[in-house]
């Protein structure tokens, strides 16, 4: 498929995890296509998400007559029930879905979804659905949010402040952040100066307003 960072996203399981991520993802102008094999919750999400299926998840026929195969991307979110959690991550390895990312309940619930083949697991009392959607969404490689309205996130620097003095681009007057810090290949963070130029292969740290850190990582 193409672009990764817009392809679709199935998200499995409309827990409180699952439903701020699979809304968030849209609120981003990504397809989602939600499974929940409660009629009522999805009953309450119909209209709000681009694709929603009341199913059951870990029959692999299901997954194939609604077209989960064809997906670059998935997400599992299902909260109490551990078995189905892992019985549908490893349907979604078997349908070789290329990025699977999977909410663990503990560490050990974690392990055994990386060990059957999920690519990412996330802990959503650390990982809230807001910070992963920007994660599952390949915008960027790590989202903090510091506060209501304010944001720190890891991203690759845009095509246009490559090779450009920072003192010289303008960033906060023009997008409203700032460039906190910047890393090299093969080299630690460091913190970034008037004078730091960045390379194509840089890792950058950037805070703001929330919306203008979404949409300098978007650039």
């Amino acid at each position: 498929m193409g672009d990764k960072t817009s392809d679709p996203v199935v998200v499995i399981g409309l827990g409180r995890f699952g439903t701020s991520l699979a809304l968030e993802l849209v609120r981003h102008g990504t397809e989602v296509l939600a499974i929940d094999r409660r009629p009522k919750v999805v009953q309450a999400l119909a209209g709000q998400i681009t694709q929603i299926a009341a199913a059951d998840a870990t029959d692999i026929e299901v997954l194939r007559q609604l077209g989960v195969p064809d997906f670059y991307r998935a997400v599992v979110s299902i909260g109490g029930d551990l078995e189905a959690s892992i019985l549908t991550a490893s349907l979604l390895v078997e349908l070789e879905i290329n990025d699977i990312w999977a909410k663990a309940v503990s560490k050990q619930h974690g392990r055994i979804l990386n060990r059957i083949g999920a690519h990412h697991v996330v802990l959503p009392e650390h990982d809230m659905g807001e910070r992963v959607a920007h994660l599952v969404s390949g915008r960027m490689l790590d989202f903090m949010q510091v506060d209501e309205n304010f944001a720190l996130a890891k991203t690759r620097p845009p095509k246009e402040y490559v090779g450009l003095p920072l003192g010289r681009s303008n960033l906060r007057r023009k997008h409203g952040i700032t460039i906190v810090a910047v890393k090299s290949p093969d080299e630690e963070f460091t913190y970034a100066t008037a004078e730091t130029e960045l390379t194509y292969n840089d890792v950058i740290i950037v805070s703001g307003r929330t919306e203008d850190v979404e949409r300098f990582a978007e650039l």
